[in-house]
């Protein structure tokens, strides 16, 4: 190895380390706030549904209102990763954490159903284009064999924000209860949502002041790792054009592949947001136990997501498998999920059915989000990751309110659980169809890295 390429080499590797430990450490803060900011009604809803104050609150409001949200999600969803993708990372987010955590803060003053509704609706387009877009910012700062380490840590912040959440908010509802003097007139679920609306604001400040754009803006980079970090990213579009060639965000968007994808996408988070956002009712509906058990028991499946990211996504990139490596844990999840309602009465097994369902509508992720990345490139990429995450995240919004019908239709919970248990198989199903022909071999000496992306 001569002189300069020893020189470049160190350069580059110098570029990377700093790029990990100026960028992820906070956006990974960012995702965990986002995700509490958007599931924490389903622990607030327990006092809520309490409150006399509020008139008309049922479980089909409730399930229609967690589920609106991603209405709003949808409009601003591709719009907002083009953005970050032509314009500024740094800004665009900034707005998205400031108005997300002004919304949530504001979602504690509802009396109504409508104006539940509308600020559930509001914070989906507040919160759009977050997570595609970090994706998307990623891709301007890492390359391809870094990035899914990269994303791997901000990634595992739904697991984080899971375990984290829960014993919070917890906390928060006791204000104002059993004695509990309230603050300043607020009542405890109040407080879940302005409690974890303001870091939000806090942090978009911030992501204004510490993140950079490119690394030709970094001025935490010396002039030679400036240089080095943009000459590989570069070198890596230049190979992604020669092997796949272009193509336009118009032809991304209407391709079959990304299509069915956004389709398969829909069914396993329509499973998924039932669950998450349904998990306390279910423990507390069955077996009457008070909030804090409550809280505690909630944190137990996400520990089980965490392992079986961090396994599923290390061993498809060993591996350069995707197709199974996304459809095995779905089908698991499903089948765990289907058995639930037979587990009622057993609360150590349900909770057990609930870790297997979770760990697999998380695990496959990686491997799912690798296979659009098999056949598209840049600008097109960002566009579809867009697409596929926006329409398949409207499974957000069915999944809760279906699951909250049927409760109020039939009084219990098994059908609506036995719904994203099949949601779940349809899902695979179709990743199995797709993913063979989405998969490609890698050439020789090529990385298997790529990008994992979820709501």
């Amino acid at each position: 190895m001569n002189v300069q390429a020893h020189s470049y080499d160190a350069a580059l590797n110098s570029a990377r380390r700093k790029a990990y430990l100026h960028l992820i450490p906070l956006l990974f803060l960012c995702y965990v706030v986002a995700y509490i900011d958007r599931v924490n009604v389903g622990f607030a809803k327990l006092r809520m549904q309490e409150d006399t104050r509020l008139i008309g609150f049922d479980e089909g409001v409730f399930g229609f209102g967690m589920g609106i949200f991603f209405f709003g999600y949808l409009l601003l969803e591709i719009p907002g990763t083009l953005i970050v993708e032509r314009w500024s990372a740094r800004k665009w987010i900034c707005r998205i954490m400031i108005t997300w955590g002004v919304i949530a803060a504001l979602t504690a003053f509802v009396t109504k159903p409508w104006q539940f509704y509308t600020m559930r609706f509001l914070l989906g387009l507040g919160e759009a284009g977050f997570y595609p877009g970090v994706i998307v910012y990623l891709t301007h700062w890492f390359p391809k064999s870094d990035r899914t380490r990269a994303l791997a840590w901000f990634f595992i912040g739904t697991p984080i924000a899971q375990m984290i959440g829960p014993p919070i908010s917890e906390r928060l509802m006791r204000i104002g209860v059993n004695g509990n003097p309230a603050i300043l007139g607020l009542s405890s679920w109040q407080w879940v949502f302005v409690f974890w609306g303001l870091p939000a604001i806090i942090l978009g400040i911030v992501v204004l002041v510490w993140l950079t754009d490119r690394p030709r803006d970094a001025k935490w980079l010396s002039l030679e790792e400036r240089e080095a970090l943009e000459l590989a990213l570069e070198r890596e579009r230049r190979e992604q054009l020669d092997a796949h060639g272009h193509m336009t965000v118009a032809q991304a968007l209407s391709n079959p592949r990304v299509l069915v994808l956004a389709a398969a996408y829909f069914f396993v988070v329509t499973g998924n947001y039932g669950v998450e956002l349904y998990m306390a009712s279910i423990l507390e509906n069955w077996y009457h136990i008070d909030m804090k058990k409550v809280a505690w028991l909630i944190v137990i499946p996400p520990i089980g997501s965490l392992i079986g990211q961090i396994f599923v996504g290390w061993n498809s990139d060993r591996t350069g498998e995707r197709r199974y490596h996304a459809v095995i844990p779905i089908v698991a999840g499903a089948i765990a999920l289907f058995l639930t309602p037979a587990s009622q009465g057993n609360m150590a097994l349900t909770v057990l059915l609930f870790t297997v369902a979770m760990t697999g509508l998380k695990a496959y992720l990686p491997a799912f989000w690798a296979l659009p990345n098999q056949f598209l490139t840049a600008a097109a990429a960002a566009a579809s990751i867009g697409m596929i995450n926006s329409f398949g995240n409207l499974g957000g919004w069915i999944g809760p309110w279906v699951i909250g019908a049927v409760k109020k239709s039939t009084g219990n919970f098994n059908y609506g659980l036995w719904f994203l248990a099949s949601s779940m198989i349809i899902s695979a199903i179709i990743i199995h169809r797709i993913g063979g022909a989405a998969q490609a071999k890698p050439r020789k000496g090529e990385s298997h890295g790529e990008v994992a992306v979820e709501g």
